[in-house]
């Protein structure tokens, strides 16, 4: 459909100067949000139920207000693709970029063939951001990916009027892939939003997935396990091994999670993740022995969509040194080695189904 035939109460005002340029909340049709649990009118984008992520724990329930994973997907041929971001002044991190903390992502696709089309940048300073993006004109699916480390709370896209604007094609692999872990797997600390290893892997499979990653607040509680079950994923990649307090602890909650999800999923793969950033120091070596024990049960106990992607190893090759920011958290080098081989791992796991 053509922008001009669009209720005009969906344009909303812009100071970027671009002429005939139409706004659209991106909370209504024909745009659809990915990777979001919760995107009521007038409320932040969350990616779980906050009431629950409040009877989880406090970290919990202040990283559900992140919205890393998120992702908004339309169709258009409009020239440029602008944004009006409306988010609270989050201080910048000193070990992230503004636009991986803050900023958007666009990528291109047709037919499931992804191409990074740009980043939506966001200044310092600044409660919410206006900005735009050209394009080449031609009819594409488009995908935005939201901030890995700020809040929400309502997002406009800016077309030119006149273009088309039609709904996304579907993702190849419709039922999401699900991850649930630290910081790491929330995202931190990528460069940008499409850096994040989750993204990279949905490109590669064009697959939908959800990003349960909580800095500092992934422990395996009861209450998070439970959630877990309710979601219905293709594959089920559990990444946590960091934010136990030790060993001991991580060791209480390992088993339960799978055993948790397992039951309620008995047909779905599970793929365990140990540690990306391994050093062969006690604590390591039994947190890593933690992981590989919740394997070897599940496969004692017959269960063939288990699998293992052993951390120790997810940053090898060359410059194996140079993969994280700050000697834990990964950068773009280290989340590309991390998708590739936490993506192998999917590609086997995906053979089972």
């Amino acid at each position: 459909m053509k922008i001009s035939d669009i209720d005009s109460n969906f344009k909303i005002e812009s100071a970027l100067g671009l002429k005939e340029a139409v706004f659209f909340d991106v909370k209504d049709a024909p745009f659809s949000v990915h990777g979001i649990c919760r995107y009521e009118k007038g409320k932040r984008f969350f990616r779980m139920p906050p009431e629950i992520a409040k009877t989880v724990s406090d970290g919990v329930a202040w990283n559900n207000e992140y919205s890393a994973g998120g992702r908004i997907r339309f169709r258009t041929d409009s020239p440029y693709i602008a944004i009006k971001a409306v988010m609270p002044n989050t201080t910048p991190m000193p070990h992230m970029t503004r636009l991986g903390q803050s900023g958007f992502d666009i990528y291109s696709s047709d037919k499931g063939e992804y191409l990074y089309s740009g980043s939506l940048i966001p200044s310092f300073g600044q409660e919410g951001f206006e900005t735009y993006k050209p394009t080449d004109g031609k009819m594409h699916t488009y995908t935005v990916h939201m901030p890995l480390y700020d809040a929400v709370d309502e997002v406009y896209i800016g077309l030119a009027g006149g273009s088309e604007l039609e709904r996304a094609e579907e993702y190849k692999i419709k039922k999401p892939f699900l991850y649930y872990g630290s910081s790491i797997t929330q995202g931190g600390c990528a460069s940008r939003p499409g850096n994040a290893y989750q993204a990279i892997i949905a490109r590669r499979f064009d697959a939908d997935f959800v990003n349960l990653g909580f800095s500092g607040s992934a422990k395996g509680e009861k209450a998070m396990c439970e959630y877990l079950a309710t979601i219905d994923s293709t594959v089920f990649i559990c990444d946590y091994d960091h934010n136990a307090q030790s060993g001991a602890e991580l060791k209480a909650t390992h088993r339960p999670v799978y055993e948790t999800y397992r039951k309620a999923h008995p047909d779905t793969p599970i793929i365990l993740v140990s540690r990306p950033d391994f050093y062969p120091v006690p604590e390591d070596i039994k947190r890593r022995e933690v992981v590989i024990a919740t394997y070897e049960y599940a496969l004692a106990s017959g269960d063939r969509k288990v699998f293992f992607a052993d951390g120790k190893h997810l940053f090898d090759g060359e410059f194996s040194d140079s993969c994280t920011v700050d000697g834990c958290h990964p950068n773009d080098l280290g989340f590309m080695r991390m998708a590739n081989k936490i993506g192998d791992a999917i590609e086997e796991a995906l053979k089972t189904l």
